[in-house]
């Protein structure tokens, strides 16, 4: 068994034992560690236990004082700030009340079973399961995971794999979708079932719809009317344009000498229609640029009687223009 006192007196065998040296006895004696080393080992410490603690506000003469367990570590978490601890294998334990543990904690790693928090912030780790009423964040980066429930207004999702029903106003997604201003950049659309406020836009790719809907790409028979709208062109200091980009069907009231200029965006294949009326007083002219041509060469001339009107047909092959005239409408 070790020594657990060191003696600064001694005493001879036989010899006198004097009243300075019995407190040379008491004043000088060391304790070692063999006191508490040697002693049986506690495997279970419990909350009322009680150490002996050299009380701060007392002196050096004072005698020791008892603390309990749960005083010790209760005074020493509540009221001390501890900047740099490191702390390991927290596995278990249960926290009641309010604790404020930091403003600023940082866990590098490890395990928190159960975290509430009104402004925590994860930067960077895995969160194996979490469960929560509702999660608000204006900058959170889920790299992978499942979420069950997600409900904002600004959410970005650059990639992964959505399965449910997602309500947004902006983003994209696979899946079941309501949206009502959503893009959709790749992907397959199985079934589009919406009622259109404004335009639905297909920038590439094909699209299957119903009878009830034109396709550009497929021989349909219409059972209402289709038609383009007619749209006014005007004489311009004796010249007129035609943008047949924006003007298909187009009328023209004559009411000078005027020439045709040369039209823009004709495309191949397209018929093209201006209704042409004579001015008031009558007799006025149109000429033509040579991008319209007409039978024999010869440009039809205008009806001379005020209000007539002279129907002039084309068809293009996405230079030039090649009309007939229906004259003398009156």
């Amino acid at each position: 068994m070790a020594i657990k006192f060191n003696r600064s007196q001694t005493f001879a065998t036989n010899g006198t034992v004097t009243a300075a040296g019995l407190h040379n006895l008491i004043d000088g004696t060391d304790i070692y560690q063999a006191l508490i080393t040697d002693q049986t080992n506690l495997t279970s410490v419990g909350s009322a236990d009680e150490l002996l603690i050299a009380d701060a506000d007392l002196t050096a003469g004072d005698a020791p004082r008892a603390v309990t367990v749960n005083e010790l570590f209760e005074d020493a978490l509540t009221i001390s700030t501890y900047t740099n601890a490191n702390i390991n294998n927290i596995s278990y334990g249960t926290s009641t009340g309010t604790r404020i543990v930091s403003t600023n904690a940082s866990i590098t790693t490890g395990t928190i079973p159960s975290l509430t928090s009104g402004t925590a912030s994860i930067t960077i780790g895995t969160i194996p399961t979490l469960t929560a009423g509702t999660t608000t964040s204006t900058a959170a980066n889920i790299t992978s995971g499942t979420i069950q429930t997600l409900t904002s207004s600004t959410a970005t999702i650059t990639g992964g794999t959505f399965s449910g029903l997602l309500n947004s106003s902006t983003g994209t997604f696979s899946g079941a979708i309501n949206s009502t201003a959503g893009t959709i950049a790749t992907g397959t659309i199985t079934n589009l079932s919406t009622t259109l406020v404004g335009d639905l836009t297909i920038s590439t790719g094909s699209a299957t719809v119903g009878t009830r809907v034109a396709v550009v790409n497929t021989a349909q028979q219409y059972s209402r009317a289709h038609n383009f709208a007619a749209t006014s062109l005007t004489i311009t200091s004796g010249t007129v344009p035609w943008d047949l980009s924006q003007n298909q069907v187009a009328t023209l009231t004559v009411t000078t000498n005027s020439t045709m200029n040369t039209p823009t965006n004709p495309q191949a294949g397209a018929t093209y229609v201006l209704i042409v009326t004579q001015g008031t007083g009558g007799s006025n002219t149109l000429s033509y640029s040579t991008a319209y041509k007409f039978p024999g060469g010869f440009a039809p001339s205008l009806s001379t009687g005020s209000s007539q009107v002279d129907v002039l047909s084309f068809v293009s092959n996405g230079t030039v223009l090649y009309g007939v005239a229906s004259q003398n409408f009156s």
